[in-house]
């Protein structure tokens, strides 16, 4: 199969036909110097069709308040536990960051009290700064929230009545698989507005010999914490590599239970015309899974690198806050 492209030079309009293999490698890349033809969703109504595919409202009952989190069957549990060897556990979470800057808007408090043997934190965790997992009530899709619930019965003043963090207070236990792509390019980090597609993902499947699989935790490193140690921060916000939205229908296909990224999962631009975070509605709001945003997934890339093992046991442990849109985090992955 070939790919097209269309170039413009000296008033000329040259089709140029690229191999699929040349293609593959250079969708996305961020140092092709060129970018492959847009892709659906591209617009509003195809979003709207794609979220429609994939939403996964009534599956697990009218008043579900877990979403995909229903795959981590205790089997699954069993699993992922039987996964650790060497005992040996690794932090997900970025050191909390307690200065402003580009990628933070809102850093992180911490005052000391009572002659410097207390102290007092202040979090605004949301964003793209603070490592942290957003509950399935954080993101609507025209005014309804995930399992088609009205704004109206779940968002208020004092909190989710539904959806809330707090239906994880039991913690997760799951398979973890890092999917690396700057690794899998021979690259220290992607570029922002670099986007990941299906092929990607199966491409570091078959690099990796693991197979991304029902109630496993999905999480990208495109190396934003590295390129930031190396450059500086940027607005991440505004320009980060990320999924495209059309890895949606494979997600579900895959029964993924929860999917986290060093940075919010959207590639941004998001590259679809109308709408800001289509990955973040697409999950979040259509197919009801918990993200965990700005993960530093520098060290277990590392460690995963150096055992060549991409898979191990994934525990989170949110706060338990009563209707909380989400939480912060110290998620551990352990060998």
């Amino acid at each position: 199969m070939t790919k097209g492209r269309w170039v413009v030079g000296r008033g000329l309009l040259v089709a140029v036909c690229l191999a699929g293999v040349m293609a593959q490698t250079a969708f996305g890349s961020g140092n092709s110097g060129w970018a492959a033809a847009p892709r659906a969703p591209r617009n509003l109504a195809e979003f709207d069709a794609l979220f429609q595919q994939v939403k996964n409202w009534g599956r697990w009952g009218a008043n579900d308040q877990l979403g995909s989190a229903n795959l981590l069957t205790d089997a699954k549990r069993k699993q992922a536990v039987a996964l650790v060897k060497l005992g040996q556990s690794v932090s997900l979470s970025h050191d909390l960051m307690t200065d402003k800057a580009d990628d933070n808007a809102s850093p992180f408090g911490h005052t000391m009290l009572g002659g410097n043997s207390m102290d007092n934190y202040r979090v605004s965790y949301h964003g793209y700064a603070h490592s942290h997992i957003d509950g399935l009530c954080h993101i609507l899709y025209k005014d309804q929230t995930y399992n088609g619930y009205p704004r109206a019965e779940v968002n208020t003043e004092k909190g989710c009545v539904k959806l809330g963090i707090d239906n994880l207070k039991q913690g997760v236990i799951t398979r973890g698989i890092l999917v690396d792509i700057p690794r899998l390019r021979g690259l220290p980090y992607l570029e922002p507005g670099t986007p990941i597609y299906v092929e990607d993902l199966e491409a570091w499947e078959k690099k990796a010999g693991i197979k991304i699989g029902t109630g496993d935790a999905l999480l990208l490193r495109t190396g934003r914490w590295a390129r930031r140690e190396k450059v500086g921060p940027w607005a991440v916000g505004r320009n980060g590599a990320g999924f495209h939205a059309s890895v949606a229908p494979w997600i579900k296909a895959r029964g993924v239970a929860f999917v986290g990224s060093d940075a919010a999962q959207d590639v941004v631009p998001s590259m679809v015309e109308g709408i800001g975070l289509p990955v973040h509605t697409l999950l979040l709001t259509g197919l009801g899974i918990n993200l965990l945003d700005n993960q530093d997934l520098e060290s277990v890339a590392a460690t995963a690198a150096k055992l060549n093992r991409w898979e191990f046991l994934l525990t989170i442990a949110p706060l338990a806050v009563t209707g909380g849109t989400g939480s912060p985090a110290n998620i551990l992955a352990t060998f």
